[in-house]
């Protein structure tokens, strides 16, 4: 009996407690938004010591440029925009542009503790050479539908492999896959069945 009794007690307490939660707005569903907002505070922090990086990159080396951050799809995004120079900081196919992200996410990291996903752009270069993936994408399927014949385009980063799948993975009727070793990496078109 007494078992009994403690049971419903604790139930009272439970429930007592779950409704001052709701009245307080700290329950369950308040957890997954708090995380939310913790995980995006993160992605703010994150391209603002990526900004300050970058601002200090650009007065050593003497270039103007305007410095965005944005958070996209989970990440930080940083984009540098304005000055003439600023196309020597991404280099013949963005090469450079690779090698600053990557310089860019380890000061990230060393401030923060942890590994970040941040996305670098700078004069435009990333979101224009998208849309020329994504219009390559396309094509390569279509020819794939077209002529029943695979496609193999040339090796590109993972970055635009990705954007190649993407785009391809639109289409239907086709699929996609990558092969080959970096830095020869390539993604190549199959038509369907």
């Amino acid at each position: 009996m007494s078992e009994t009794v403690a049971s419903q007690e604790h139930d009272q307490e439970q429930d007592q407690e779950q409704e001052q939660d709701r009245a307080s707005g700290t329950g369950p569903a308040d957890d997954a938004s708090r995380a939310e907002r913790s995980s995006e505070d993160q992605l703010v922090r994150e391209g603002d010591i990526a900004g300050d990086y970058l601002e200090r990159l650009l007065d050593i080396l003497d270039f103007d440029g305007d410095i965005d951050l944005d958070v996209e799809a989970g990440r930080a995004v940083v984009s540098v925009d304005g000055g003439k120079d600023l196309e020597k900081l991404v280099g013949a196919r963005g090469d450079v542009l690779e090698a600053l992200q990557e310089l860019t996410r380890l000061a990230v990291q060393q401030s923060t503790g942890a590994r970040n996903r941040l996305m670098l752009d700078v004069a435009g270069w990333r979101s224009q050479r998208r849309s020329e993936l994504t219009d390559l994408g396309r094509t390569a399927a279509q020819e794939a539908k077209d002529t029943n014949r695979a496609q193999r385009l040339r090796p590109m980063t993972p970055f635009e492999r990705k954007i190649v799948h993407d785009a391809v993975a639109a289409v239907g009727g086709v699929r996609s896959e990558s092969e080959g070793e970096e830095p020869r990496r390539r993604v190549v078109v199959h038509p369907a069945g």
